[in-house]
């Protein structure tokens, strides 16, 4: 007799989530509204004064702002650098192959061994000054990430340069499922190069843009590993995105201020998320 065992494949996943995901995640939005902490021996509800306290200090909303920041340059770097590789490496030689496994070993690296080998390449008198002493013929001692205003851009930079394998991949799965008859039709009636790109598979990499854009600005917003190990926050706070501020504020025994953080983290991914996945979707339907 035919037998169907649905649910026993179900149920040791669901034991893991309910244990690992579910219930710390229910036990952090409790938590939020207590005053627990490592200089209590109770913990007592308080209501939102949580809230009201890191609303009124400014660096929550700071953070917040250079979190979405971060996020969005995140986006941006990750996509156009596995875009560009995908329409480099499309074609299926030897060497492209090797290229795509080449560029996609920093996407198994650890985020961490990542953030300090980029750390010591950028510090003032890290191999990128001396190659650049090298060649110049002068000493050269720029604190790459020594600047308020664009550290930020070179951590995301290295954030996405780090994922940008995984979004070439995602654009070459896109690049292969186009009918090769609708790009020889256009060749055939002389389109080139740069319009074929643009007029036909720019439009028809839909999908691959909804799921790359989705995961790469959505992932880095929970962000952490990179950015302290390149930066740890600095220089003065310009790179302190909410993950830092988190950590750094358990770390203090102030354990329900950051569950408060993580509760406010987790509403701001989930305004962002909701209206750009729908949007990506209804674009992808009227695309294609």
């Amino acid at each position: 007799m035919k037998q169907n065992y649905p649910l026993q494949f179900v149920i040791p996943a669901f034991v893991v989530l309910l244990i690992f995901f579910f219930i710390p995640t229910i036990m952090n939005f409790i938590y939020a509204f207590t005053n627990w902490s490592a200089f209590g021996k109770t913990i007592d509800f308080n209501g939102v004064r949580n809230f009201v306290d890191l609303f009124r200090s400014g660096t929550l909303m700071r953070d917040l702002r250079i979190t979405l920041v971060y996020a969005i340059l995140v986006a941006i770097f990750q996509n156009t650098f596995g875009l560009i590789l995908a329409v480099f490496l499309e074609e299926d030689t030897r060497l492209n192959r090797f290229a795509r496994v080449m560029f996609f070993v920093p996407v198994i690296m650890s985020a961490l061994a990542v953030g300090y080998i980029w750390q010591a390449v950028l510090k003032s008198d890290g191999a990128l000054n001396q190659i650049l002493s090298f060649f110049l013929g002068r000493t050269i001692d720029l604190a790459w990430l020594g600047n308020t205003t664009w550290t930020i851009v070179l951590v995301a930079a290295i954030h996405g340069w780090k994922w940008m394998g995984l979004s070439m991949l995602i654009f070459l799965a896109g690049l292969k499922t186009i009918d090769p008859d609708v790009l020889e039709a256009a060749s055939i009636d002389g389109a080139s190069k740069s319009q074929i790109f643009w007029k036909i598979k720019f439009p028809l990499l839909a999908p691959a843009f909804t799921f790359n854009v989705a995961t790469s600005l959505l992932g880095s917003m929970n962000g952490f590993d990179i950015v302290q190990a390149t930066t740890a926050g600095g220089p003065g706070g310009s790179t302190e995105i909410l993950n830092i501020f988190i950590w750094r504020t358990f770390g203090q025994g102030l354990y329900s201020q950051s569950t408060t953080m993580s509760l406010v983290l987790f509403v701001m991914v989930m305004i962002i998320a909701i209206p750009l996945i729908i949007y990506l979707r209804r674009r992808e339907a009227k695309i294609l």
